[in-house]
């Protein structure tokens, strides 16, 4: 399983166009993905402060596009390491492989995203 960070709205107008998309695809020719451990690192890297996430939980055996493991996009943030590689795909989802979607949102003590959010999978 592969995860992505995305919104509320995104994920709602994925549903409408039988597709999901991200930014990424047009500008980098992909769509970031993780795995269960990148997760975290990437939201907090990325995403602090934003209360309007959902995460897709994706089945790769599902996928149309091509699913490939590469290096950061770019300078890595901290707490990612320049050496991990992370699921990119090269396409838009297909929604049949989006097996579950979850609340995404930080530690309201914290504002951080932390473990709790992903020990149920």
């Amino acid at each position: 399983m592969i995860l992505h960070i995305t919104s509320r709205q995104d994920w709602s107008d994925a549903q409408a166009n039988g597709e999901y998309s991200a930014p990424s695809l047009a500008a980098e020719g992909f769509i970031h993905f993780s795995t269960k451990a990148q997760a975290l690192h990437v939201a907090n890297a990325f995403y602090r402060g934003r209360t309007d996430l959902v995460l897709l939980m994706v089945d790769e055996s599902r996928l149309k596009p091509e699913l490939k493991w590469e290096p950061p996009a770019g300078p890595p943030a901290d707490s990612i390491s320049q050496a991990d590689l992370f699921p990119h795909v090269f396409g838009p989802i297909n929604l049949e492989a989006v097996i579950a979607v979850r609340d995404f949102q930080p530690n309201p003590a914290t504002g951080l995203f932390d473990e709790s959010l992903t020990a149920s999978f």
